[in-house]
């Protein structure tokens, strides 16, 4: 990140930052301490906090710009579980002490770019510099009508468990960034390299999703592990059938029909989908809402009563699992 320009904290939030917060008069140009969420009558405020760390989600090479659309993504695929509409974020950045000005524009840039694509704005936050890793934080904000944020609690036995677009893509794209011979094509890697880096949050879908699906929230952690974590709160029993999960053609390729493989992808995180428990009966509705969003479905289990997560195989054999996703501690 070698310096090529040094800047002090106030003049970097003026040139870097503040360009974000234009427009938005409750952000004060970012030359405030505070900014202000107006009320809306009817609404819930709906807040999410992710942060990001060098070397534990990103690569410190990787490129600026995608950094800042992976800490912007991250936390809007949390809103658009919620079924939430963003509004707008406060950014912590702890930058290293020899950040290059370059290196913050294509970061601004990136930002930028996903301001306009979801409709979301900087109000404020801080920066800081550290000698050690580059460390981000944000924090989300959303609004929902009032009452109708989908939790993680509330999946019933009966329910069935679905999951957006695919899984397993970004386990697959950070194996290849760690050079893991996936023998897969160049195009192929290109596709999961990018699916790491830049995840899409299903937004319209999520807000779609208000009033049909019982419990939600987006695979981070990996679908076996936030599976566990929907049907823990929840108090039930989630089977999850390997066979149905949905995986792009690059994966589908990686993986073909062998069970370890595909409980690899199962258990891989920062795919930042959303898993949903609704009732069988909405599935038309579901597949319209999803139809509407342009987003696909896939129905990969059912709720039951009991505890805990099964992964059933070819033939509804149980297949061990050691470890349903990734672990902070």
């Amino acid at each position: 990140m070698g310096k090529d320009q040094p800047l002090d904290e106030f003049a970097l939030i003026a040139k870097i930052f503040a360009p974000l917060a234009a427009g938005n008069p409750n952000a004060f140009g970012l030359l405030d301490d505070a900014a202000i969420i107006p009320p809306r009558p009817g609404q819930d405020l709906v807040v999410k906090t992710d942060g990001l760390v060098a070397g534990v989600h990103f690569f410190p090479d990787d490129p600026p710009g995608a950094i800042a659309q992976k800490l912007l993504r991250v936390n809007l695929s949390d809103l658009a579980a919620k079924g939430a509409v963003p509004h707008g974020y406060v950014l912590t950045a702890a930058f290293p002490k020899d950040v290059a000005l370059s290196w913050l524009e294509a970061f601004a840039a990136g930002l930028a770019a996903d301001q306009a694509e979801f409709a979301i704005q900087l109000l404020g936050g801080d920066t800081l510099a550290t000698p050690g890793p580059l460390t981000l934080s944000l924090t989300a904000f959303g609004h929902v009508p009032a009452g109708s944020m989908i939790r993680r609690q509330g999946a019933k036995p009966g329910d069935g468990v679905y999951v957006t677009g695919t899984i397993g893509d970004a386990g697959l794209g950070l194996a290849a960034l760690k050079a893991e011979t996936l023998q897969l094509a160049a195009p192929d890697t290109a596709f999961l390299v990018e699916r790491y880096r830049r995840p899409r949050p299903r937004l319209a879908f999520g807000q779609a999703l208000r009033g049909l699906a019982h419990a939600a929230l987006d695979v981070s952690d990996g679908l076996v592990a936030d599976l566990g974590h929907l049907a823990g709160v929840s108090g039930v029993r989630v089977i999850l059938e390997l066979a149905a999960l949905p995986l792009s053609e690059p994966a589908a390729r990686w993986a073909g029909l062998e069970t370890g493989r595909r409980l690899r992808l199962a258990t891989a995180g920062d795919d930042y989908e959303i898993v949903f428990a609704a009732p069988r009966a909405m599935e038309p509705r579901l597949a319209a809402a999803a139809r509407s969003a342009a987003t696909p479905i896939t129905r990969v289990g059912t709720v039951e009563a009991g505890a805990g997560v099964a992964v059933l195989g070819t033939g509804g054999a149980p297949i061990p699992v050691a470890q349903g996703g990734y672990r902070h501690f």
